[in-house]
């Protein structure tokens, strides 16, 4: 049995919390100076103290994993599948590795729809400076030229980005399940054009800038022993809280602050932005959505947004687990008729597919796909 740090260190408090409990009213006055001292102790911050360095590969190879040719993350010398609980006891450092593991991931996806499926990555805002945050999209060569069929794929929410549909389903299944490179290549085999938008790249991170703050010794009208002996005070009093910093968060991240990317804050604006610079100049004159949970919601506000547009413009809209709430929405009643006429949400079901699943909404039949 192992005894991680932070219990050695609460160990003695209890165990005298425990002899002073028996005494009389001065022990218990000590006991609650003790109890008060206990509860300003944030235990998950101590518990970071047991924690090996937040510091991790930056490539598949560095974690020692590949995909097979099955599209499977596996060890490349156990050939096991991943290992979420890597260091036991330790949740939030492999917390931390999957995260890192997942950053390369969406990388590696960006590569793959590049490289296999012959997308390109267009940057947005289209006008945007060179200074200011920015975000991309990917397209097929034929996507606003493609005068027939034109298929425009919206993902969900979280930590996913473009290609993906979800995170774990790559990581635990394969490349085929989590991403949405099946999509895109059966897509342009049948003479489609693509748009892969990417609604949860909103901001850009940048280390929150340090403040300066005025030294007393820049002020004048004190007398200079006085403002020796305030300096003095102030250099211990910063000594002592960056040690208690050190102590108390020893794996403290770096201070962030987020940009957001113009015109693209949020889910629902980065889909009106595509629509309106790429899907509604395509000459495309028949457009298929395909939008998972956090994607239909997207989709309806789009349609709230521009009714009339997207009424000319879209033929079909293939939902999966959409989390769209037309109350919520309040979407018009032309709008949830022409959902019941030209959308269908596929829901996790125990039903066979295609199986009618009943809805509480007014708005787009819902079926089973086919999966509990």
């Amino acid at each position: 049995m192992s005894i991680s740090l932070s219990s050695l260190i609460l160990l003695p408090i209890w165990i005298n919390m425990a002899q002073i409990q028996q005494g009389g009213p001065d022990e218990k006055e000590k006991t609650t100076a003790l109890k008060d001292l206990l509860s300003r102790i944030d235990l998950d911050e101590l518990m970071k103290k047991d924690e090996p360095p937040l510091d991790f590969p930056d490539t598949l190879e560095g974690f020692e994993y590949a995909f097979n040719e099955k599209g499977q993350l596996r060890h490349i010398k156990t050939g096991e599948p991943f290992v979420f609980n890597y260091r036991e006891d330790l949740h939030r450092w492999n917390q931390k590795r999957y995260e890192a593991l997942g950053e390369i991931i969406t990388k590696y996806v960006y590569e793959l729809l590049e490289k296999d499926c012959n997308l390109k990555k267009i940057s947005i805002p289209v006008d945007a400076t060179e200074t200011e945050p920015k975000s991309f999209i990917y397209m097929s060569e034929d996507a606003l030229t493609n005068p027939q069929k034109l298929m425009v794929l919206i993902h969900g929410s979280g930590v996913v980005r473009a290609g993906q549909w979800a995170r774990r389903l790559i990581i635990n299944e394969d490349l085929d399940s989590g991403t949405q490179i099946p999509f895109i290549k059966r897509a342009v085999d049948e003479g489609y054009g693509v748009i892969v938008l990417n609604p949860n790249e909103n901001y850009i991170e940048v280390e929150k800038p340090k403040i300066h703050v005025q030294s007393s010794s820049d002020s004048s009208d004190e007398p200079a022993e006085k403002r020796e002996r305030k300096d003095k005070v102030s250099k211990e009093t910063k000594k002592r809280r960056d040690f208690y910093e050190k102590y108390r968060n020893p794996q403290r991240e770096k201070e962030m602050m987020q940009l957001y990317i113009r015109e693209n804050g949020s889910p629902e604006e980065h889909a009106i932005y595509v629509w309106d610079h790429f899907i509604a100049q395509s000459a495309a004159e028949n457009v298929f959505f395909v939008a998972h949970s956090y994607g239909g919601l997207a989709f309806v506000e789009l349609m709230i947004q521009r009714e009339a547009d997207v009424k000319n413009k879209v033929t079909a809209v293939a939902l999966t687990d959409s989390v769209h709430n037309v109350w919520h929405q309040e979407a018009g009643k032309t709008i949830r008729e022409w959902m019941r006429e030209n959308c269908c949400n596929w829901v996790s079901s125990s039903e066979p597919l295609d199986t009618s699943v009943e809805s509480m909404l007014p708005d787009c039949p819902r079926v089973s796909a086919g999966e509990g």
